[in-house]
């Protein structure tokens, strides 16, 4: 399961509604991962709502430490890639993290995303949780 920006940030949140199915989803799958520029993301969602900068932070320090999140770092190539698949797909309102996202769950031949972002399904994805 890939866990995007607002996967992550609804399993820290506990204010947030879907809280308790984004933490029991997370613990559920034995294969988790993300990639840096959800990393990325997510410091700045959670400073737009207002989270805990100092647990963001904490957090993204645990999740290097575990073993049971492989974090696939962003490379040249791959940002290239997802520029042309974006370009490719002008009709859609995909941002840069989306497209690599969408370009490594089809190398990794994920289907499902923790994540409320109705673009995952858009692409063909399972959004598991509600936006």
């Amino acid at each position: 399961m890939l866990i995007d920006t607002s996967g992550f940030l609804c399993f820290l949140d506990v204010r947030d509604s879907r809280h308790d199915k984004a933490v029991a989803l997370y613990r559920s799958k034995l294969f988790r991962w993300t990639h840096s520029y959800i990393l990325l993301e997510l410091v700045a969602l959670a400073e737009a709502r207002n989270f805990s900068r100092t647990k963001t932070l904490g957090f993204l320090s645990e999740l290097f430490d575990d073993e049971l999140v492989k974090i696939v770092w962003v490379d040249d190539l791959l940002t290239q890639n997802a520029l042309t698949f974006l370009g490719e797909r002008l009709d859609k309102k995909w941002s840069l993290c989306d497209a690599v996202s969408f370009l490594l769950m089809e190398s990794y031949e994920v289907r499902e995303a923790l994540t409320t972002d109705h673009h995952f399904e858009q692409a063909g994805f399972n959004k598991l949780l509600e936006s």
